[in-house]
C-alpha cells in the first residue's frame, strides 16, 4: 500500500433546489482547479427563507484530496 498525503479545503456551495444540489455545485467547481479528490464532509447547513418558504440552499463542506509530485 502506497502513503498517501492530504490536504482539506472548505468551500460553501448554495442551490434553489437543494441540501443536495448545494454539495454538487462545490464539488463540480472545486474539480475545475482541483486533482485527485477523495472524499467531502459536510460542516453547517443553512437556508434563506422568503415568504415562508426555502428559497435558497448553503452548504458548508470540506473536500479532502491527494497531494501529487
Amino acid at each position: 500500500m502506497t502513503d498517501h498525503i492530504y490536504k482539506k479545503i472548505e468551500l460553501t456551495g448554495s442551490s434553489t433546489v437543494s441540501m443536495e444540489n448545494a454539495i454538487e455545485n462545490a464539488v463540480s467547481k472545486a474539480t475545475n482547479t482541483l486533482h485527485d479528490l477523495r472524499w467531502f464532509e459536510v460542516v453547517e447547513t443553512r437556508g434563506n427563507i422568503e415568504n415562508g418558504k426555502i428559497a435558497h440552499w448553503q452548504v458548508t463542506i470540506k473536500i479532502g484530496f491527494a497531494l501529487t509530485e
